[in-house]
């Protein structure tokens, strides 16, 4: 295999660690592992010590975006991307859409004229005012648009939202997962010996968490929860205060714990002290990492939000999938999966392999014959 010089963009910061930026550092790890130079054109980042040839392209403010908080980059300096260009020749530029004309966009148009361009779509829009907002965004980027060599998406709802507000044709190839140190985690002792569902995401409406606790109060007060049952909500967000006070006026407080923000070193051992692990997310989600890191490093397994993303990933088995709303079908598919152990069994039997196939060398490899594809195209 060829070894090539790779500029991963993103317009964000590389110091959270959310879906986008764990697919480009996995990305970036599989790559550089592998004997290609990587570097990382990004907003403003100065938490990455670990990381090579980081290159932080400008300031960043903070917005709420799809019902996520998140940075967007202000105005680069277009005489600073023009150097960093021309020093490093880059064989491929591998953008993150949607993207900034600020940043990203600067640096597609200054990029040489031998250098491969690669888009990957992450996004799913939760509602009409952030469909709106991408169709004006794909005005705002047009010019650039069309340096594009070759567009990813990582899930079908992705290439839907890539086609329909970007009217941009992509190849779909999955979210790759760095799952190494989800397949044999170590739980929690002081959860080793309960029966344990678990909520793992951040603490905002679209995720879900109180539509959780109400199915739990809902299964607690009909006395249909087990005696050794452990409620574990693992996140942190703005509704923190507000679900820590439903659990208390609803006396809940002796089998709720709430484990607060989960560092990604951790994270795979907090997973692995669930018997039934629950993402009530509503909308807004492209894909679905989380659920192939609970698939993997849970003792048990995973149900879902019937949401796109999360469909994308679990529709072949809809019998994961539940409306979060729907506090008492909500709960009737939590007492499904606790009432029977072999059920439980049954659905972990599928999952854990079926993770797998989303691991980083399945998938890189796709990745990399895209960009070969983008260059041929580039360079012939």
């Amino acid at each position: 295999m060829k070894s090539y010089k790779i500029a991963l963009v993103l317009d964000d910061s590389l110091d959270t660690p959310d879906g986008v930026q764990q697919y480009v550092l996995n990305v970036g790890r599989w790559l550089s592992e592998n004997g290609h130079t990587v570097h990382y054109l990004v907003g403003e980042t100065k938490r990455r010590p670990e990381l090579a040839h980081v290159h932080s392209m400008g300031r960043n403010v903070k917005v709420r975006f799809n019902q996520n908080r998140m940075s967007m980059p202000l105005p680069a300096s277009n005489k600073k991307i023009r150097e960093l260009l021309a020093v490093e020749q880059y064989d491929i530029i591998h953008v993150q859409m949607p993207y900034s004309p600020f940043l990203a966009g600067r640096i597609v148009k200054n990029a040489d004229s031998r250098t491969a361009v690669v888009a990957t779509f992450h996004v799913a829009p939760h509602g009409k005012m952030v469909h709106a907002a991408n169709v004006l965004l794909r005005l705002m980027v047009h010019g650039s648009i069309r340096r594009f060599d070759e567009f990813i998406s990582v899930s079908p709802v992705a290439q839907k939202f890539a086609q329909q507000t970007f009217r941009i044709q992509s190849t779909v190839v999955p979210n790759t997962v760095d799952l190494t140190n989800f397949y044999t985690p170590k739980p929690f002792k002081q959860y080793e010996a309960s029966t344990n569902i678990e909520f793992f995401g951040r603490l905002v409406e679209r995720k879900g968490a109180q539509y959780f606790l109400r199915a739990i109060n809902r299964l607690h007060k009909a006395s249909r929860l087990p005696e050794d049952c452990r409620i574990l909500v693992c996140g942190a967000g703005p509704l923190d205060a507000q679900l820590k006070a439903y659990v208390a006026q609803n006396g809940l407080a002796d089998i709720v714990d709430f484990a607060g923000f989960i560092p990604e070193e951790d994270k795979s051992r907090w997973l692995a002290c669930g018997d039934i692990v629950v993402y009530p997310s509503t909308g807004g989600e492209s894909f679905g990492i989380v659920l192939l890191e609970g698939m993997a490093a849970s003792r048990g397994m995973v149900i879902a939000g019937n949401n796109p993303g999360y469909r994308g990933v679990l529709g072949d088995h809809p019998e994961v999938l539940f409306d979060p709303k729907d506090e008492a079908a909500f709960a009737d598919k939590l007492h499904e999966y606790l009432a029977s152990d072999k059920l439980q069994r049954q659905v972990a039997a599928w999952q854990k392999p079926y993770a797998r196939t989303f691991d980083l060398p399945n998938v890189m490899h796709k990745i990399v014959t895209v960009y070969e594809r983008a260059l041929h195209k580039r360079r012939s």
